[in-house]
């Protein structure tokens, strides 16, 4: 079969020809639908190297972010049909401690010791025509179009996590939350919090067509740039915003959520740019919240994709067959990708 893998540190992926995965005790075998590039695949190829914090050791197949058909069931498997479309949860951690117990694998106590941290991280993913999963880590859509859903198993579950954990400061009337950063993530950020939320949405953006699609989802859009802050605030009532998201993760777009954001408010830094920010007790909102978030549960999956089958959620994404798979991470490199790029090798 073919599939675009990660062979080493620093250098660009390769589509190549591999073996087709044989599923194990418990596992299945799907047959992709869909596979999301992102960003966390091209720190993965270009950025790391050899023991960073973070780096998963090569080779293996990339793609984290994946739906399918199951093609064959592995030893042991029960109660699921061949046939049936799932979308794919990510992480896997050690499956015993109190973490994984709770389905929240992204924060596996044993993580350490773990030979790789997920599907298509350090593990083979779904950048290829076929894909060997554990059967827990299956979310079912029914019939709901698995292409169109691939995006939610990263671009959707990481804000809906960080969107749920901030809903206590968006309880309320005339309360306000921001996002800034309108690819994958920041777009269905920006849906998740209008349904959840009665919240008024500010976005921004560099991108004026991210911009547009952002308005057009019911966004009041603050263009980047000089002055950007003093809008947002503006907006507002110069009260600023009662949650922050930021889904870009440098040290510029840090400091204008935290300036951006209002007393006893919290910014939630959900992007991987990896820039510093230099927090300052003069600066900070007081009382003001800043932490992180990563990825989420297998259970906000499920409540995830029943959004998406009532129509509460709809990804934007562009496809591209296997064979311009790479094509696609060129794009997602060069910044050309507007909503998510899913690769799909049954086309």
């Amino acid at each position: 079969m073919r599939a675009v893998v990660f062979e080493d540190y620093q250098s660009f992926p390769t589509l190549k020809d591999v073996e087709r995965p044989v599923p194990g005790p418990g596992e299945v075998l799907l047959k992709v639908a869909g596979a999301g590039a992102c960003h966390s695949d091209v720190a993965i190829f270009r950025d790391f190297t050899a023991g960073a914090p973070g780096a998963q050791k090569p080779p293996f197949i990339l793609g984290h972010e994946n739906s399918g058909w199951i093609e064959e069931l592995g030893p042991g498997v029960e109660g699921l049909t061949v046939g049936d479309a799932f979308l794919v949860y990510g992480p896997i951690g050690c499956q015993h401690c109190r973490a994984c117990s709770r389905g929240q694998d992204t924060y596996c106590e044993n993580a350490a010791t773990q030979p790789y941290a997920g599907i298509g991280l350090g593990r083979d993913g779904g950048m290829a025509e076929y894909l060997r999963v554990p059967a827990r880590n299956l979310v079912p859509l029914g019939d709901a179009d698995p292409v169109a859903a691939a995006s939610l198993a990263d671009a959707g579950l990481t804000p809906y996590h960080a969107i749920k954990l901030a809903l206590p400061h968006l309880a309320g009337g005339g309360r306000y939350a921001l996002v800034i950063g309108l690819g994958g993530l920041g777009l269905l950020g920006v849906q998740i919090l209008r349904a959840l939320t009665g919240a008024t949405v500010i976005a921004t953006d560099l991108k004026e067509e991210a911009m547009a699609e952002a308005e057009r989802l019911g966004a009041v859009t603050v263009p980047g740039g000089e002055g950007q802050v003093e809008r947002i605030r503006e907006v507002t009532g110069g009260r600023g915003v009662d949650a922050a998201f930021d889904f870009v993760g440098a040290g510029p777009t840090i400091r204008t959520a935290m300036a951006a954001t209002a007393r006893q408010g919290r910014c939630t830094v959900v992007g991987i740019a990896g820039h510093p920010y230099e927090w300052s007790f003069f600066t900070a909102p007081y009382e003001a919240e800043l932490t992180s978030t990563y990825w989420g549960t297998i259970e906000e999956l499920y409540e995830l994709v029943d959004m998406f089958r009532a129509g509460q959620v709809t990804p934007q994404y562009t496809t591209y067959p296997m064979d311009r798979a790479l094509e696609a991470y060129r794009a997602l490199v060069a910044g050309e990708v507007s909503g998510r790029a899913v690769v799909v090798p049954h086309a």
